[in-house]
């Protein structure tokens, strides 16, 4: 039996466009963010999902919604709490360059990913938000044992995920993003992770690391 996940990072917002900090926080999708989300769901019309997941955000669901039109079989959109995206504390609806200068990206991020950072301000640890995300995983995993179901989600809550699986899958997701999953006997296998098919590009997608290896975004 194989199990076949595809992610989807939600649409482009007003707040993703003005590279201001979203985690808990919400903000609606821009006309641009839309135009995406159509594209990928119009990417996506033809694959036969067997359900679908969404974080409870906004952003997320909307974006779900957009996927679904495409899809009169899904009896329902499924939401899942803990997939929720990281709390950035204090420093939410705050522009990026603030948090920048209080703790690079290049150092906070690797310490969400590893469980070690103690979380900024007013958030959650990097050890909650991995334990949620790989939990809120492992339900939908050990419900579908196989067949094609559809997550939507945040930058790093997908991210995250795919860097539990596979430390050398931590990339960039653009807003309205694929990324696909495949899961068997053998285990967890990423296939593609990111592919831009709204054209969306850098906004909002932040590198890891500007001088090797991948990045990943927020």
């Amino acid at each position: 039996m194989t199990l076949t996940l595809t992610l989807v990072r939600h649409g482009q917002t007003h707040l993703n466009a003005r590279r201001m900090l979203q985690g808990r926080v919400d903000s609606p999708l821009t006309r641009t963010g839309l135009a995406g989300v159509r594209v990928t769901a119009q990417h996506l019309a033809g694959t036969g999902f067997d359900a679908a997941y969404s974080s409870p955000q906004g952003r997320a669901v909307a974006t779900a919604v957009e996927i679904c039109r495409h899809h009169p079989q899904l009896d329902r959109l499924r939401a899942d709490a803990d997939l929720r995206e990281f709390s950035f504390g204090v420093w939410e609806r705050k522009p990026e360059h603030e948090l920048e200068a209080f703790e690079p990206w290049s150092t906070l991020v690797p310490g969400i990913l590893a469980g070690t950072h103690p979380g900024l301000p007013g958030g959650e640890s990097g050890e909650a938000f991995m334990a949620r995300v790989v939990g809120a995983f492992d339900r939908i995993l050990a419900a579908h044992p196989d067949g094609h179901v559809l997550v939507v989600g945040h930058g790093l809550t997908l991210g995250a995920w795919l860097a539990h699986l596979d430390p050398s899958a931590v990339a960039a997701l653009p807003n309205a993003s694929v990324s696909t999953v495949t899961v068997d006997e053998d285990g967890a296998h990423v296939l593609e992770v990111g592919r831009d098919v709204a054209g969306h590009g850098s906004v909002a997608a932040r590198p890891l690391r500007a001088s090797a290896g991948a990045p990943v975004d927020a």
